[in-house]
């Protein structure tokens, strides 16, 4: 009879709670596997482990999963749940209550390149912000390219590549992404 395999128990999850002075940093949760550096935390903010947020913002009540990393001059809204694997670079802007997919990828440099005339780049990129608003939803492994906007309660269908904004309410998808069927009506809760 084959021998039972062991299990590890999973680590906690560490939660953060934000200073009295909200200009600065929240002390880094319990799990060392979260890394935080001039990060402003809001409330009851949740990590579920081997994230990387450096002077960024978070709002309340947002969560954000493992491998997840927030670069500078981005921010989370209130009640957003940020999943897995996913990349939020610097000049990301993510409204309330936005949810973003496992491996959803920003990108903020309209023509990266890593040299020029055989010196490598530094500071010679341009970073275009990208701007997510409130009640939108981001499916798993989109990519979403820099200075769009997608509007309030869209939809960006698992895969997507998005290149051109995305009015409010709309469902978008495909490589690129494009609208399907009518507009998105707000769920009741």
């Amino acid at each position: 009879m084959p021998k039972a395999l062991k299990t590890r128990k999973a680590p906690p999850r560490a939660t953060a709670s934000p200073p009295a002075n909200r200009d600065r940093s929240s002390p880094p949760p319990a799990d060392p596997t979260v890394r935080l550096r001039d990060v402003v935390l809001g409330r009851n903010v949740l990590f579920f482990g081997f994230a990387n947020l450096y002077e960024c913002e978070v709002g309340d009540d947002s969560k954000i999963g493992p491998f997840v990393e927030v670069q500078k001059r981005a921010s989370i809204g209130k009640r957003c749940k940020v999943s897995s694997h996913s990349f939020i670079c610097e000049g990301v802007h993510i409204g309330d209550d936005v949810f973003v997919g496992h491996g959803v990828m920003f990108i903020n440099d309209k023509y990266p390149r890593a040299s020029l005339a055989g010196r490598q780049i530094s500071d010679e990129w341009v970073c275009v912000d990208t701007h997510v608003e409130d009640g939108a939803s981001i499916g798993s492994n989109a990519t979403i390219l820099c200075g769009v906007r997608i509007g309030k309660d869209a939809l960006v269908g698992a895969g997507a590549v998005v290149t051109k904004d995305v009015p409010p309410g709309a469902t978008v998808a495909g490589v690129p992404a494009k609208p399907l069927g009518r507009p998105r009506s707000k769920q009741k809760t």
